[in-house]
């Protein structure tokens, strides 16, 4: 069983400078695990210290039921995949995806078996006589994978590897990763910045921020339930739209009001914030939960704000629409085929029971 259990990991470098404080995560056996983060958040360097490249200053770290913090990269039975490819360059593919093998002194029959059979599972079986400059980056990634592959390890842990990869190539290479983990069923720890590689690959996604886990859940929590405003604002794309504003009631009836404008809260949100009016809140939308009111067919004033489209991007199948309430600036993801007039006013229509509120001081989730 590949099970790997991360206890109280802090990681310190001199100048009492710390990486990581008070890492606690559990990864299944099979589970696919996805770190994610802006630079320097510290998910590097929590991979490192699972493969034994880094020391944890403190805590306990355990792959299966044994404990690995004194043993050694090579005997901890995991193989990683690094960003640089890190390939020999004056060995052919099938001699550096056979090299960890042979340093084990593993039988030459063995060895030719678990390179072709890599070789096949990635399609580079027509590429195993080649020299890594003669590839190209996806091809290369291919091969740095299937040295992992050939090694059969409990884990596989992968930093950043399509980072140099094209647009186009990253899409491809993230389904190849993906299909790779379904037919291996192996457990994968993956670490990106990039949030989007995060969402479509991970069973889990450990979302770190500033050495500490902010939050830990399916892509689809994550999506809809965030812990804090970092969360809220790190996963999706574009980002989602923060203003801050206060909570009021008049008539019975709770609004959020900006200064420019005001909208009506729903009344199942009310409980969480009614201890908070006539106090100041961050307000949340994401910009596909934002419409341009021609294309609504019900919507209520309540709901309904004035607004000035400064840019339009045209993406195809949508568009971004830049918007300013005369106080706050607004993105909002609509039809490819919906192109407002620059520089005019326009009415949208807010999804209300779609929207976020934050705590102003402590960042953390309302409702």
């Amino acid at each position: 069983m590949a099970q790997v259990s991360l206890k109280n990991i802090s990681k310190s470098f001199p100048g009492n400078v710390w990486a990581i404080r008070d890492i606690n995560l559990g990864i299944e056996n099979r589970e696919f695990v996805v770190f994610v983060g802006p630079s320097g958040c510290g998910k590097s360097t929590t991979l490192r210290i699972i493969a034994g490249l880094e020391e944890a200053t403190t805590g306990d770290i355990y792959i299966g039921n044994q404990r690995v913090n004194d043993v050694p990269p090579k005997d901890r039975n995991i193989a990683m995949v690094f960003q640089n490819y890190a390939l020999y360059p004056h060995m052919s593919v099938y001699e550096n995806m056979a090299f960890g093998l042979k340093l084990r002194k593993y039988p030459k029959a063995e060895i030719d078996s678990r390179v072709r059979e890599a070789a096949a599972i990635l399609g580079i079986e027509n590429l195993l006589h080649r020299k890594p400059r003669e590839l190209s980056g996806g091809q290369r990634q291919r091969v740095a994978v299937g040295r992992a592959i050939v090694r059969k390890p409990l884990v596989f842990l992968f930093d950043e590897p399509l980072s140099n990869l094209d647009a186009k190539m990253r899409v491809q290479m993230r389904t190849e990763i993906k299909k790779l983990h379904i037919r291996l069923q192996t457990t994968m720890i993956y670490v990106t910045h990039d949030q989007v590689e995060a969402m479509t690959m991970g069973n889990r996604i450990v979302v770190m921020k500033d050495g500490y886990i902010q939050q830990i859940a399916d892509p689809i929590t994550l999506y809809d339930k965030p812990a804090n405003r970092f969360v809220a604002g790190f996963i999706g794309t574009p980002p989602m739209n923060f203003v801050n504003g206060t909570i009021i009631k008049k008539d019975g009836k709770f609004y959020f009001n900006e200064g420019n404008f005001q909208v009506r809260i729903i009344d199942s949100m009310i409980d969480k914030l009614q201890f908070y009016v006539d106090e100041e809140v961050t307000f949340g939308i994401r910009p596909e939960d934002i419409y341009d009111k021609l294309f609504v067919s019900e919507a209520s004033p309540e709901n309904t704000i004035r607004v000035t489209c400064e840019v339009i991007e045209p993406m195809g199948a949508e568009s971004y629409l830049y918007l300013n309430t005369g106080k706050n600036s607004l993105i909002a993801k609509v039809g490819g085929h919906d192109k407002p007039a620059i520089n005019q006013d326009m009415d949208v229509v807010f999804d209300m029971s779609k929207i976020h509120f934050f705590d102003k001081a402590t960042d953390k989730t309302i409702i």
